[in-house]
């Protein structure tokens, strides 16, 4: 069975390249924002999230703050445009399994959802 990759960005650009390239290998669900990543998650079996960081009203950490006070475990892959190091940090800090700057290479995607799996 196929595992299932939840991708949360705010830029529907971001969410269909992203898409293209896991489709092949992978279910993808798509939420353009953290709220609607928490609905998601709490309807469907999700394997694996790449988190965007910067989105408005709510932000990839404070979405993964809320899923940790839910209990909700799932591996995440934060995505990041800024690259800001205070971020990543706090991404890890919180448990977050990866990071992946933006724009990134088909195949460095590929690679990190390939090691968060396994991180189950």
């Amino acid at each position: 069975m196929r595992k299932r990759i939840l991708v949360v960005d705010d830029d529907a650009m971001n969410l269909k390249r992203t898409q293209m390239i896991l489709e092949k290998f992978y279910n993808v669900l798509l939420a353009e924002s953290g709220r609607e990543a928490l609905e998601k998650i709490k309807r469907e079996k999700v394997d694996l999230i790449l988190l965007d960081i910067a989105m408005p009203i709510m932000d990839g950490l404070e979405t993964f703050k809320r899923m940790k006070e839910s209990d909700i475990e799932i591996p995440v892959i934060f995505l990041t445009a800024s690259g800001y190091e205070d971020d990543v940090r706090t991404a890890i800090s919180l448990g977050a399994v990866n990071y992946l700057k933006k724009p990134f290479f088909p195949q460095e995607l590929l690679k990190r959802v390939a090691l968060g799996l396994e991180e189950q």
